[in-house]
């Protein structure tokens, strides 16, 4: 055994306890982060969270990682935006349309027929406005870091083919769990069921609801298109999904880790996008080999004409009011 002096001794001794430090503030900040999404495996909010799960786990050479709970795993949407408000989630894909219940500058986004076109919405989000609404989360306990693509919303039900706002008349439609939606479907006539997105097709193979609206992949993944063989084309919302984190994981995160957070979510919304467009095109196809019929001829006027009283009420908010104007304004 070699003898060591004092001096060596003392030099080991400290390079050791760095060492001991050094392990000890590595696991310390390292973390598993848990992201809720209730849509299946292979959809491509799924995917572009795993995406981001891997940028992140490669930025940050494996100390931080995402593991990605699909399928309503963790629960219904409106159950896992009160976990993570809460901070018992990490990390939330949702619609705009059900965190508008915390978050007011969602429910703007989620306003029937606000948005011209899909491109329209794209440029909006992608914009000032954009950043300014992902910024305005963090005093109801979330951080918003990217908007995902969600197609347009259109209406489909196993009665009749909706061709006006008078052949909606009695139907029951299944909404979102949000006062705004419900609204929207009184305005057309209809009577809404506010029903967790899991409990849909019970509902539609056990005619307790007619119908319901939705986008293409949501109508086919599901197989809804299967017990609700009328789509009408109303495309009467073009809500985007939001990727939000806790505030509590958010601030557990040093500067420069919530910097690769932040360019991680940003990529992964572009990532999402391209799988979206596959998507929406082999859901469309799917819906129509199998028969569904698409109303595609429908006089929208007389949809946007029948949420005056809803932009109305919208408008006795100032700042919601501004906010619809600058949205519109956009080209």
């Amino acid at each position: 055994m070699p003898v060591l002096n004092r001096a060596e001794l003392s030099r080991t001794g400290v390079i050791f306890i760095a060492l001991l430090f050094a392990i000890c503030a590595t696991s310390a900040v390292a973390r598993e982060f848990r992201a809720a999404d209730t849509q299946t495996e292979d959809y491509p909010t799924v995917q572009a969270l795993r995406y981001m799960g891997a940028l992140i786990a490669e930025r940050t050479g494996g100390r931080h990682e995402i593991k990605v709970f699909h399928s309503r795993q963790l629960g219904e949407e409106k159950e896992t935006i009160e976990q993570t408000r809460a901070g018992a989630i990490d990390l939330n894909r949702t619609n705009v349309a059900l965190i508008g219940n915390f978050v007011p500058a969602m429910n703007v986004l989620a306003m029937p027929f606000l948005f011209r076109s899909i491109e329209h919405m794209q440029k909006v989000l992608d914009g000032p406005i954009g950043s300014e609404i992902l910024g305005s989360f963090e005093p109801y306990g979330f951080v918003g870091l990217a908007f995902y693509d969600s197609g347009a919303r259109s209406i489909y039900n196993g009665a009749r083919p909706v061709k006006s706002i008078a052949d909606l008349r009695g139907l029951r439609i299944r909404v979102q769990q949000s006062e705004l939606m419900s609204e929207m479907m009184r305005s057309l006539g209809a009577e809404p069921v506010e029903m967790p997105y899991g409990q849909v097709l019970a509902g539609l193979a056990n005619h307790l609801i007619d119908g319901a609206e939705n986008n293409w992949p949501s109508f086919v993944t599901t197989d809804h298109y299967k017990h609700a063989g009328y789509l009408a084309l109303t495309e009467h919302t073009m809500s985007p999904e939001v990727l939000v984190i806790s505030l509590k994981a958010w601030s557990s995160l040093s500067a420069d880790d919530q910097t690769i957070f932040r360019e991680a979510a940003q990529r992964s919304s572009r990532f999402m996008r391209e799988k979206w467009r596959d998507l929406e095109e082999q859901s469309q196809r799917k819906a129509e080999e199998a028969g569904v019929t698409i109303v595609r001829d429908i006089d929208r006027k007389p949809f946007e004409d029948a949420m005056a009283a809803i932009y109305a009420k919208a408008g006795r908010d100032p700042a919601a009011a501004a906010l619809i104007e600058r949205i519109r304004k956009v080209e």
